[in-house]
């Protein structure tokens, strides 16, 4: 017992006597808070509160004197025998009597059910007011209308539910009557008339009544509907709480709640606030005030949420009551939906003090949780109005004006503009105004789409294959259903589920909280899988490497000449004789050269994979009307392809085109040794393309080696590199014991693999074909998204078999977008890949993905479960 308890006369819970806890009647039961479980009694008896409440005396938290009538013994506090042993215990535990003028005392008596559900019966307060001491207690209070609101709450629903005043009446006489002190003398007076009795005076027969209006609302038509809504039986109990309501002067006492971490932050902050005077159900509007003015009872509220933090592994919040300075809890619970800041910065608190292990705060954060925290969020409050919706191809959220063309959006960044550029689809072309834009939404595609790729690979939410979205350059407009919007007009888009709204909405900032690294960096140290980024520059690659990538996993060389580039591969291509093809692919060369020189010294001692050229040829060929004159366009027409992602691109390009692979590779090599000069020794990888026969492979293998022993002749530096292929079509999967003759890398690429099994265009089957087989269960989800391992996995297992059967230390990994996709990478995993490879802004995500594999792989292989 504190100094404070010895002092006002107040007992603990272990040194009631057996007299006042047990009335003589069989079968009525009072159990102080903290004496439940002692006594044997669960959730069952004590519901919700009463469990609670025994948990936070347990903690030795400070919290409002109170007994629990137990679910099963509830109906007896509606007889006066036990009510009246209900309020003298509640004094006993208070130290105060009901009626005492200096330090006076009221009763609550609140409901709790065996779990959280909704329609439990309102708490009925101020038990012990009559008009013969109303205004004593509001003398002490300071402020009348406080204690009349709830006094007359109170009253009426006594009135109704126990002593049979109709509810019109008594809804009529409240209409009449807004002043509270008018309320509750025109209440009694209505039950004078109307009530078999008066409304009583003695608190145990007010607490009687209260009881018995609590079990007859609970036991109403509408309660019954209400828990049948829930699933609940319809008889289910109810344990009953009588609590002291203890009065002092508003400037010294109030109600409040608080939760233990800032929602922004996500630290250790106590937020919440604090109303003066008697509890309130709806406190009246900006009467609020900040924690600090709690004064001495802050420490005691700060110390009570750090407590219940490390007892429960949660954020937490609390309802509390001060009186007199004093703070008393009257509830305590782990947050339902805390802010996933204050998730993470606990997982790292509970780690660093030790009341987890680093692998159990590593667990808590999921993968999906990564990437919201790494993304900004629309700001929703129900009344958006929806545009349309299309597939999410790229996370984030963003707002911006509309653009219609890639030089428009250029030039309107250039001005401080924010805008969304909008299409039917995007090209090559298109890549300087996607970069320029802060989103991006089409009209076509899929996941795997140019645009969708471009974009995650830049951080740039997109929206694509938007349903019913036809974009007119020429008129400036954008048609979506019956809506037309004009460019300049404001749009919203969420690139995690893919909506796009009308107008302008808020959007939160994207910026995880330190303690994210530090979780990641765990995960580092738990997981097999390696992870590396799918980047093109030396910008994307510093960004990939700040997010934790370990290297490179795909360098798409074709990404090199988007934009101003593009110039050159088409000149490669559309070149009209042999000389003029030599001169461009010279430019090409020199053009490259710079780009790996910068490449290879953002990615310093790093693993890096360079996929020479592979890319459909429709995306180099100038559209109608752009070609440079006639000759060029019908050498462009003769080159169009009906079906060009199964056309000429990848290794079949460079074996038609025989310069254009040593060209590439002897600026690659080149710039290794400029690179290697300094210092800095990339472990280079270099990859040959869509390749689905060996001699394909033996004989682009050859170009690369002839251009290594070129620029050894040259340089007098010998590249060390590895040389792999990409497995995209089921033939190189099935073939992937003779390739690994040829090779001594395979990377998946997942995204051309699952087109090429499934047999589905990956540009248009998503918006047209997926979502029904989802919405039919054909599918659970898009094979883009996620892996699909009965066919493509299947596959994949079968090479990765093959492959090590004749090369046992060959290097696999994953290079397709679904090498961040949680489920994909725990696939991988499980085959013994060594890495995966994904967009630069889904690293972080991998990391977790591949450290949560690990874990749950360990605990599987031990049996353990959690």
């Amino acid at each position: 017992m504190s100094v404070t308890d010895r002092e006002a006369g107040r007992l603990t819970p272990s040194e009631i006597p057996d007299a006042l806890v047990q009335p003589t009647t069989p079968g009525r039961i009072l159990v102080p808070y903290g004496q439940g479980r002692i006594r044997g009694l669960d959730a069952d008896e004590l519901g919700t509160h009463g469990m609670a409440m025994d948990e936070l005396v347990a903690l030795g938290l400070p919290v409002v004197p109170g007994v629990t009538v137990p679910a099963g013994d509830a109906a007896s506090l509606c007889e006066p025998g036990t009510a009246r042993a209900a309020v003298e215990l509640v004094e006993q535990l208070a130290g105060r009597r009901i009626g005492e003028a200096g330090r006076p005392l009221l009763l609550r008596l609140a409901a709790s059910a065996p779990t959280e559900i909704a329609g439990l019966p309102p708490d009925l307060a101020c038990l012990g007011v009559t008009p013969a001491n109303a205004g004593d207690l509001c003398a002490v209070i300071g402020r009348e209308e406080a204690l009349y609101e709830v006094w007359a709450a109170t009253v009426r629903m006594i009135a109704e539910y126990a002593l049979d005043v109709p509810g019109s009446l008594l809804d009529d006489a409240l209409l009449d009557t807004p002043e509270p002190r008018a309320r509750v003398e025109a209440l009694l007076s209505l039950v004078a008339r109307h009530a078999s009795r008066p409304f009583p005076d003695d608190p145990a027969e007010q607490l009687a009544l209260a009881a018995r209006a609590v079990l007859g609302r609970w036991d109403s038509p509408r309660a019954r509907r209400s828990r049948r809504s829930q699933r609940l039986p319809a008889d289910l109990g109810i344990a009953l709480h009588v609590q002291a309501l203890r009065i002092g002067p508003a400037d010294h006492s109030g109600y409040g709640t608080a939760v233990s971490r800032h929602p922004e932050t996500g630290r250790f902050a106590p937020q919440g606030s604090f109303f003066r005077g008697v509890r309130r159900s709806a406190p009246p509007p900006h009467t609020s005030e900040p924690l600090d003015r709690l004064a001495g009872a802050a420490a005691l509220l700060e110390h009570s949420l750090l407590t219940l933090e490390r007892h429960l592994h949660a954020p937490v919040s609390v309802d509390f009551e001060v009186r007199d300075d004093e703070i008393s809890l009257l509830a305590a619970s782990a947050q339902q939906r805390p802010p996933l800041r204050a998730s993470v910065c606990l997982a790292v608190d509970l780690a660093r003090d030790g009341a987890i292990d680093r692998e159990e705060a590593v667990r808590r954060i999921s993968p999906a949780q990564v990437q919201e925290l790494l993304h900004p969020q629309l700001r929703l409050t129900g009344g958006e109005q929806l545009l349309v919706k299309g597939l999410p191809a790229s996370p984030g959220a963003a707002t911006g004006a509309i653009v219609l063309s890639s030089e428009r959006a250029l030039e309107l960044a250039a001005d401080g503009t924010q805008v969304v550029l909008v299409a039917h689809e995007t090209t090559p072309a298109d890549v300087p105004g996607m970069l320029a834009a802060v989103a991006v939404l089409t009209g076509s595609g899929g996941i795997a789409s140019h645009a969708a790729v471009v974009a995650r690979g830049a951080g740039k939410p997109a929206v694509c294959g938007a349903e019913g979205l036809r974009a007119d350059r020429v008129a400036g407009t954008v048609r979506i259903g019956d809506r037309v919007l004009r460019e300049g007009d404001a749009v919203s888009l969420d690139g995690r589920t893919g909506a796009v709204y009308a107008g302008t909405l808020s959007v939160s900032v994207a910026g995880p909280p330190p303690e994210l690294s530090t979780l990641l960096e765990w995960a580092d140290g738990m997981r097999r899988l390696g992870v590396r980024a799918n980047a093109d520059t030396a910008a994307e690659v510093s960004t990939a490497v700040a997010l934790g990538a370990e290297g490179v996993g795909l360098c798409r060389t074709e990404h090199q000449f988007l934009g101003d580039r593009l110039p050159l591969i088409r000149r490669v291509i559309l070149a009209a004789d042999a000389a003029a093809r030599d001169e461009a692919l010279s430019a090409l060369e020199q053009a490259q050269h710079e780009d790996f020189k910068a490449l290879l010294t953002a990615v310093g001692h790093r693993p890096v994979t360079v996929r020479l050229l592979d890319a459909p040829l429709h995306e180099f060929l100038p559209a109608g009307g752009e070609a440079r004159d006639a000759a060029e366009e019908q050498r462009a027409a003769a080159l169009r392809e009906a079906n060009p992602m199964l056309g000429l691109r990848g290794v079949r390009l460079a074996l038609l085109h025989e310069r254009l692979y040593p060209a590439q590779a002897e600026a690659l090599f080149t710039a290794w040794a400029d690179v290697a000069a300094t210092g800095v020794r990339p472990q280079l990888e270099v990859m040959i393309p869509l390749v689905s026969l060996p001699e394909e492979l033996a004989a682009a293998a050859a170009y690369v080696r002839g251009a290594a022993e070129a620029v050894a002749a040259r340089t007098g530096v010998e590249v060390p590199y590895r040389l792999g292929t990409m497995i995209e079509t089921p033939r190189a999967a099935l073939l992937a014991g003779e390739l690994a003759e040829h090779a001594e890398f395979f990377s998946f690429g997942t995204n051309d693999l699952t087109q090429l099994t499934y047999g589905f265009s990956r540009d248009d089957v998503e918006r047209q074909v997926l979502a029904s087989y989802q919405e039919r269960g054909f599918l659970k989800a898009s094979p883009f998204a996620r892996l699909d391992p009965h066919g493509v996995g299947a596959l994949i297992a079968l090479a990765v078999e093959r492959a090590r059967s004749v090369r046992p230390d060959i290097k696999l990994g994953v290079c397709g977008e679904h090498g961040g996709d949680p489920e994909s990478i725990a696939f991988c995993d499980e085959l013994g890949l060594d890495y995966v490879s994904c967009s630069a802004h889904r690293v972080p995500v991998a990391r977790m993905a591949a450290a949560h594999s690990a874990v749950r792989e360990r605990h599987d292989e031990s049996g353990s479960v959690r």
